[in-house]
């Protein structure tokens, strides 16, 4: 298989098993639904990558600090970094869709492949052909988090005269956009290097815009793995999201 189709194939049956767990812990707490989903997600993506991929590296949220200190990553050529259940919150509201596994490939300095998964909605976004999203409308829709959407965010919002999509993981807001769903994403207040790997492979399959706050490129696999900050839109919003985002 290339390494576009593992990463497809185990992001989808990693979100098959976490509908398996919503299923069974039903009529547990939330608290013991996330365990339980981030456990068996993370179990299953190493051991499938050891056997798929036995000679590369794994960066995964899950992982523990010590696995992250000791890891060989830093000196190889190949990378997967994964998220196993991007959203956890959401994932823990039965009924909820917005959430996400993340499967991508780093390689060389580069992310080469990557696959988002979105098991409620029985959809996978995967590299290398992804759809672009449809026309957009008149009115730009920029999609932000239900809980605490960021102040560069809503100053984005105002500059281009748009509205507002509430929406949970960071893996659901990115394929809002390729779905043609909401038009721009920008993030700050921190995340890290799993929340948008595979995310950002796909938005560019598709041949939308991706880059820091400040405009400067995203870069992965590195030694500190905070990616704090985050801009995903359509092509034609680029200039004027970045007009804000350098300011902030």
């Amino acid at each position: 298989m290339t390494d576009h189709e593992v990463a497809a194939r185990l992001a989808t049956e990693a979100g098959a098993l976490l509908l398996q767990v919503r299923r069974e812990f039903a009529d547990a707490d939330a608290a013991e639904r996330k365990a339980a989903g981030d456990k068996r997600a993370h179990d299953f993506l190493m051991r499938a990558l050891a056997s798929e991929r036995p000679d590369d590296a794994v960066l995964s949220e899950e992982a523990t600090e010590e696995e992250r200190a000791n890891s060989r990553r830093l000196t190889a050529d190949r990378v997967w970094i994964v998220d196993p259940l991007d959203g956890t919150r959401e994932f823990s509201e039965l009924g909820r869709e917005d959430w996400a596994v993340h499967v991508a490939l780093w390689q060389s300095g580069e992310l080469v492949a990557g696959a988002v998964a979105l098991p409620a909605q029985g959809v996978t976004l995967a590299t290398p052909d992804v759809a672009p999203p449809p026309a957009a409308p008149d009115v730009p829709r920029i999609v932000v988090s239900r809980t605490r959407p960021p102040a560069v965010a809503l100053a984005v919002r105002e500059a281009l005269g748009g509205t507002l999509v509430e929406m949970g993981s960071a893996g659901a807001k990115v394929a809002s956009v390729v779905q043609g769903v909401s038009d721009v994403y920008v993030h700050a207040g921190g995340q890290y290097e799993w929340d948008s790997a595979a995310p950002v492979a796909v938005a560019r399959a598709a041949g939308l815009f991706t880059s820091r706050l400040d405009g400067s490129p995203l870069r992965y696999n590195q030694s500190d793995v905070s990616l704090p900050d985050l801009i995903v839109c359509r092509p034609e919003f680029t200039d004027a999201v970045l007009a804000v985002t350098t300011r902030a």
